[in-house]
């Protein structure tokens, strides 16, 4: 049994995603001696997956490039993913009576757009395997762009629709591109801050422009929501366009050793060995400099020189996969047939969604008696759940990767995804804070009151989503992409069917139901935690042995 009690598997020599982490504890060997490393205060910790010799690698791209990539895609996840879905929620009731209808006619539209936001998901997820993310980005958001523009331009119901369709397919790359992309440029011990930062924009900020929207659809008018955003949504094509190349790469298997049952360091590291010999760099006669690496097992690995920024441009840089599109589209589903990603998709999706039901009956709640909030103080409310989630961000980014660290320590200095799943206990608040809103709007509490509990339900929701997206893309690096592409498939179908009957089940039966039942749920699923801690690692061992993908001849990673 390992440190806190993780189940040890009895049927693989390395069970794929246990690694050594630290050899400050584990007892160092002339395989790991040989493998590369992080540096400063990171000395001791071995990079997990290894970067290859290639300058293009990302693995190899400097500090500065990666965190400019990431804060750029950071903000394009704050525009699409975090503020387009919500970015009429406060203004429903005063945009219902601008057009004449009733306020569920109008959270219908925003549904409309999640379902777009699903049914692209696949579409995405599939030509981004195939051809690469950058393509993907860029044309995400000028959807985005474009889709604004048409709704700062319209004055009917049916032109407010088109423009959310629009903008639905924008959103898609934004709430999961952009988490597989983690794995593509960090290593396992660095993961936990980004992963913070994104989960705090799919789930948090979206909060922060409640607060922003509401107040500019009371004083200048709900369409300058649109008119406002296309400034932003441009500038982010051009950052996108200029700053942000193609992540995806196609790097020698051997060094993702993380995923590998035969992890064969010795031979891993003295292919690095020989690397670091003038005598094993070989350069063409021809106009390209090209450094070979000369190997036992495999063909031997080309690497060109650094690319220009100039080709760094381009929109498609080759293509990642030789599956054809068809079986690229299926995958996101079939990835489901692994329990532990079915588990994740299922509890982040859920209660993810039973936080944007909360936004569909804020404006219904507070907007009548004996509330009587304008839709700018229905806007101010969501401080509670941006502080709430703020707050949950800031407790796992601090304490996720140390955590790991900490019981890599005290496991000999192996590593075990399962870890990540301490960041689940926070979340038992979610449960909470969801029984208390419901109780506190039946019986007319102060809003002040009910928000601070809307914000507990989202610190828990927060720390769910870190902790378990943390632990998949750790466990089933090789399948980030479909992952996350389906846990967006799943929370916007969730999304779209909320919007279809949360209003009027609200008005008919009481915030309390609603909320209650919301409550419940979200504790169940949380508590089936303890499952995946303990006997994780044993199941990745069986799914590794009985992976039904391969099977059918699904690839959900690059083959080499």
């Amino acid at each position: 049994m390992g440190f806190l009690g993780v189940l040890e598997d009895k049927h693989l020599q390395h069970v794929p995603a246990t690694v050594i982490l630290s050899e400050e504890q584990s007892r160092p060997t002339e395989a790991t001696a040989g493998l590369k490393r992080g540096t400063g205060k990171d000395a001791d910790i071995i990079l997990i997956p290894q970067p290859s010799e290639d300058p293009n690698d990302p693995l190899n791209w400097p500090w500065q490039k990666k965190w400019t990539i990431m804060f750029i895609i950071a903000f394009g996840s704050t525009l699409y993913a975090a503020v387009l879905a919500p970015l009429l929620s406060p203004a429903l009731v005063v945009i219902a009576m601008d057009f004449k209808v009733q306020v569920a006619d109008i959270t219908v539209i925003s549904g409309y757009m999640l379902l777009v936001t699903a049914a692209s998901g696949p579409i995405i997820s599939a030509l981004s395997r195939k051809y690469g993310k950058r393509f993907m980005l860029i044309l995400s958001s000028l959807f985005g762009l474009v889709g604004t523009i048409v709704g700062s331009a319209v004055y009917s119901y049916d032109g407010l629709l088109a423009a959310r369709i629009i903008q639905g397919g924008s959103i898609s790359a934004f709430e999961s591109l952009v988490v597989s992309m983690i794995g593509d440029l960090f290593f396992v011990h660095q993961r936990g801050l980004w992963m913070t930062l994104i989960q705090f924009i799919l789930g948090a900020a979206s909060n922060f422009s409640a607060i922003i929207v509401g107040p500019i659809a009371t004083d200048l008018g709900w369409r300058y929501l649109f008119h406002i955003l296309i400034a932003f949504a441009a500038l982010e094509v051009f950052l996108l366009f200029f700053f942000v190349p193609e992540t995806a790469y196609n790097r020698d298997h051997r060094y993702d050793i993380d995923e590998l049952a035969e992890d064969n360091l010795q031979e891993l590291a003295a292919a690095e060995k020989r690397h670091t010999q003038p005598s094993s760099i070989q350069k063409d006669t021809g106009s390209d400099e090209v450094v070979r690496m000369e190997t036992a097992v495999s063909a031997n690995p080309t690497y060109g020189p650094k690319k220009t920024f100039a080709q760094e441009l381009a929109l498609f840089s080759g293509t990642y996969s030789d599956d054809n599109l068809l079986q690229l589209m299926i995958a996101p589903f079939a990835v489901c047939l692994n329990l532990a990603v079915l588990w994740m998709v299922i509890v982040t999706g859920g209660l993810t969604a039973f936080f944007v039901a909360q936004s569909y009956d804020m404006a219904q709640i507070f907007m009548f008696p004996p509330y009587n909030l304008s839709a700018a103080g229905v806007g101010y409310l969501s401080l509670g759940p941006f502080l709430g989630g703020l707050l949950g961000s800031i407790v796992l980014g601090a304490t996720l990767d140390p955590i790991i660290k900490w019981c890599a320590k005290h496991n000999g200095g192996i590593y075990e995804p399962e870890y990540r799943l301490l960041g689940m206990i926070p979340s038992l608040l979610t449960g909470v804070g969801l029984f208390a809103f419901g109780y506190m709007c039946e019986n007319h509490f102060s809003y002040y009151a009910t928000a601070t509990m809307h914000g507990m339900d989202l610190f828990g929701i927060v720390c769910a989503a870190i902790s378990a997206s943390a632990y998949v893309i750790d466990a089933y690096r090789d399948m980030s992409s479909e992952i996350f592409i389906m846990n967006m498939l799943f929370k916007n179908l969730l999304f779209y069917g909320f919007s279809y009957f949360v209003n009027d089940w609200t008005a008919e039966a009481g915030p309390a139901v609603v909320f209650y039942t919301f409550g419940g749920i979200a504790f169940a699923m949380t508590c089936t935690t303890p499952f995946f801690f303990f006997w994780g690692k044993r199941y990745r061992s069986f799914w590794h042995r009985h992976n039904m993908l391969e099977k059918w001849g699904i690839r959900t990673h690059a083959e080499m």
